[in-house]
């Protein structure tokens, strides 16, 4: 089962994280991990690394884990392929500039005749590799961009596209994503694999966390946040709850737009939420 982990906080923070004792809490014994990926969002770019090897046998992931720089939003992706080979090219996150800023995609599922889909006439997203999520990503972005020319787009905007998206997905197969424009953090929970063998819901988990219990909430899935950069809040999204804290898992179909600001009201689609900072 490939595993998703998204974090979003009010102002950059370090969060570091253990990706192998991650791969633990959701993945069956015996199941392989074919790469590993993390982006974190730095303003308008990212910082972006990635490996199509199992995160138990790297160096450089080591490293990353002692070492992560801060960010406001993160995106990670542990991988077991089922679409396109092994290889960097199919290996998640998957990031691309739309104007003038850096989006990055992660998905969790299969999506089946994903092709039929397509990119639409004169979309100049394409896929690098083989994967249906990197496909599905260019789709996305595809029909984002008539929103992205000129100013930036207002989130009411953009999440009814988001929302008209993730319906397509679903109807193909499992479509738990993360996705960001790196002012927002917008997460999709399906169906997934579970441990009793059946695809059912939920795809994914969403805990909501204060400043006074954010270390303890998530400390023992191995993710460490720096005492002194500790925002008054942070939402972690994850395929599988990651403590003993109240995970609430996503409805299918409901997506979770996790903003900066405090929540905003606005006219959103049904199955749609919104999370915020504020201390």
């Amino acid at each position: 089962m490939c595993e998703l982990l998204g974090i979003n906080a009010a102002r950059p923070i370090t969060a570091r994280f253990s990706l192998r004792r991650l791969a633990r809490r959701g993945r069956v014994a015996g199941q392989p991990i074919d790469g590993w990926g993390v982006v974190l969002h730095d303003g308008d770019d990212v910082r972006y690394y990635r490996e199509p090897e199992p995160a138990g046998k790297s160096a450089w992931l080591r490293f990353l884990e002692r070492h992560q720089p801060p960010a406001r939003i993160v995106i990670s992706h542990i991988r077991l392929a089922t679409a396109g080979t092994v290889a960097l090219r199919n290996t998640h996150p998957f990031v691309r500039e739309l104007g003038g800023r850096m989006h990055s995609f992660a998905h969790n599922g299969r999506l089946p005749g994903i092709e039929a889909l397509g990119t639409g006439e004169g979309n100049c997203f394409h896929p690098v590799g083989e994967s249906d999520s990197e496909r599905a990503f260019c789709i996305l972005l595809g029909r984002l961009a008539a929103l992205w020319r000129g100013a930036v787009p207002n989130a009411a905007a953009r999440l009814a596209a988001i929302t008209r998206f993730a319906a397509d997905l679903r109807a193909l197969g499992p479509a738990n994503f993360l996705y960001s424009d790196g002012e927002n953090l917008f997460a999709h929970g399906h169906r997934r694999h579970q441990k009793n063998g059946r695809i059912e819901p939920p795809g994914l988990w969403h805990l909501a966390c204060s400043c006074a219990d954010t270390g303890m909430a998530v400390r023992d899935a191995g993710i460490a946040l720096a005492a002194d950069t500790a925002p008054g809040r942070v939402d972690v999204f994850a395929s599988v709850p990651l403590s003993r804290a109240p995970w609430r898992p996503l409805g299918e179909g409901e997506i979770v737009m996790a903003a900066a600001d405090q929540p905003r009201r606005l006219a959103f689609p049904s199955g749609v939420s919104i999370s915020g900072g504020g201390g």
